[in-house]
């Protein structure tokens, strides 16, 4: 048994980056869940390494069990997201002793990936996001698009009066036919309100509608997709396997949305894509950023039997996500004809930047 031995971490508010080696010397890098990741890495020192330390590095799924066990009073989305970063941290490590991507790992291989361009912005004109996305769409061969409707956690109004009812025919006639369709509501919609919104984008050739309802009123979002002929989709801010196999036992949503940094990382990813496997799910995860998210999604999707259509792909930049400046070496993630591509190298193929984590907060759990 090759134990783990010391778990470090480097973060900011935004991104918070875990390192860890085993007693070979063995290391491998990985990510807590994006935003207050600096309250996330405490937790990460406080509620995840006591566990961890002196467990196995490359057998760790039961491990993982026992942090939910022994930290049964504290469910809920910051364990998980500290969870993410040791169970991410420990694929890569498995992965580089082994001299295979994580992907080959998890039975996929590495190869290309249709992407979506996913816009994050409520707050630019339709003139201009069509303009955008014609674009991306020329320049990089996207095939598929999702754009913004409503408000986030709206209660029925919009970013501003108007707006979704224009947003959506503008967009949509730019990018023209033979294009994947996608909106996201972001928990916006009562269920009426959803329905008649989503008249709308059946009229408009949308063929994905995420999130209408508040994503914890599962009854809301079912009575949506049973008046739509269109994919209602959800489930990025879940974090329970509970509250996934409610959502699919009572046929909620058409397609499932797991977020790997929300979930508690890819192990634990892995078993709800099962659980939507047996009762006929497909997976289209939640990747809102170019962080390791994204890149831990790739290897997912290219392995899993049910994985969707395409991977999200975050379009936005430092005007919108500074703090993605200079977290990688070099640009893992490159779109060449509307595609990524997931790597070969080993562990997640990628390289955090020195520079970068000179200058973050530095916590070690580690054994005497």
């Amino acid at each position: 048994m090759d134990k783990i031995k010391k778990l470090e971490t480097f973060t900011n508010e935004f991104v918070g980056f875990v390192r860890a080696t085993s007693e070979s010397g063995a290391t491998g890098w990985g990510q807590v869940s994006t935003y207050n990741s600096d309250i996330t890495c405490t937790i990460f020192h406080r509620q995840i390494a006591p566990h961890a330390l002196g467990t196995d590095a490359l057998d760790f799924e039961d491990t993982l069990n026992l942090i939910g066990e022994r930290e049964h009073k504290y469910p809920g989305s910051y364990l998980r997201r500290a969870m993410t970063g040791l169970d991410t941290a420990l694929w890569d490590l498995k992965g580089k002793r082994e001299d295979k991507p994580v992907v080959s790992l998890i039975g996929g291989k590495p190869g290309k990936l249709r992407a979506y361009a996913s816009s994050m912005k409520r707050d630019i004109t339709p003139e201009d996001e069509a303009k955008r996305f014609v674009k991306l769409r020329d320049e990089f061969g996207f095939d598929a698009f999702k754009w913004r409707v409503g408000r986030e956690c709206g209660r029925d109004q919009d970013e501003w009066p108007g707006r979704t009812d224009e947003v959506v025919p503008v967009v949509s006639k730019a990018l023209g036919d033979n294009i994947a369709k996608l909106v996201d509501g972001n928990s916006c919609y009562s269920p009426k309100k959803a329905i008649e919104v989503g008249k709308l984008l059946i009229d408009n050739g949308i063929s994905h509608f995420e999130e209408p309802c508040p994503y914890w009123e599962y009854e809301q979002t079912r009575e949506v997709a049973e008046a739509l002929n269109i994919d209602v989709t959800g489930g990025e801010q879940d974090c329970e396997y509970s509250t996934f196999k409610l959502m699919m036992d009572m046929h909620a949503v058409d397609i499932v949305q797991p977020d790997i940094m929300y979930i508690g990382g890819l192990t634990r990813t892995l078993k709800i894509c099962e659980m939507a496997a047996k009762a006929g799910y497909k997976i289209t995860p939640h990747a809102a950023n170019l962080s390791l998210v994204t890149m831990c999604t790739m290897h997912l999707l290219g392995a899993i039997p049910n994985a969707g259509k395409y991977l999200e792909f975050s379009i936005e930049g430092l005007d919108y996500y500074p703090w993605q400046e200079n977290i990688f070496l070099g640009n893992p993630y490159k779109i060449e004809d509307g595609k990524a591509t997931i790597p070969d190298a080993p562990g997640w193929g990628v390289e955090i930047n020195p520079e970068w984590l000179d200058k973050a907060n530095y916590q070690v759990s580690e054994i005497a």
